[in-house]
């Protein structure tokens, strides 16, 4: 049986890393929507019927608006010249380092890739030449 995650444990999404207690379940309904759609900016009132239920889309259809713009202003999120949102895409990161096992990287090299495993651990795009 798997013990219990402590409370407040980082949760990692999509590279990103969150803090589950300083979200409200709005926040982690909206987030956990808007990450379905990647890099596309969404507007606000289409995370209002989506994210939450029709009910409270009924009852109230702005309803994650005042959530979306503190979630801009925390650095969540991040709102286009349309006043559509997305999770904010980290710039600085480049690609991401990828380990090669020697045993992979034999197998690459022996068949003419080649693999730089001290750089990033991406194979080139063409083969490298044989002697």
């Amino acid at each position: 049986m798997q013990e219990p995650r402590p409370f407040g444990e980082l949760l990692d999404a999509d590279g990103l890393l969150w803090h589950s207690a300083g979200m409200s379940s709005d926040e982690r309904e909206i987030l956990n929507y808007l990450q379905t759609w990647g890099g596309e900016f969404i507007n606000a009132k289409e995370v209002s019927r989506r994210a939450g239920t029709k009910k409270r889309f009924h009852e109230e259809p702005d309803w994650a608006r005042p959530i979306l713009m503190s979630m801009v202003e925390s650095g969540l999120l991040e709102c286009d010249l349309n006043g559509r949102f997305r999770v904010k895409v980290d710039r600085k990161k480049g690609h991401k380092q990828r380990w090669v096992s020697p045993d992979i990287e034999k197998i690459l090299s022996d068949k003419g890739i080649a693999v730089d495993a001290a750089d990033d651990g991406t194979a080139a795009d063409e083969p490298s030449e044989q002697p």
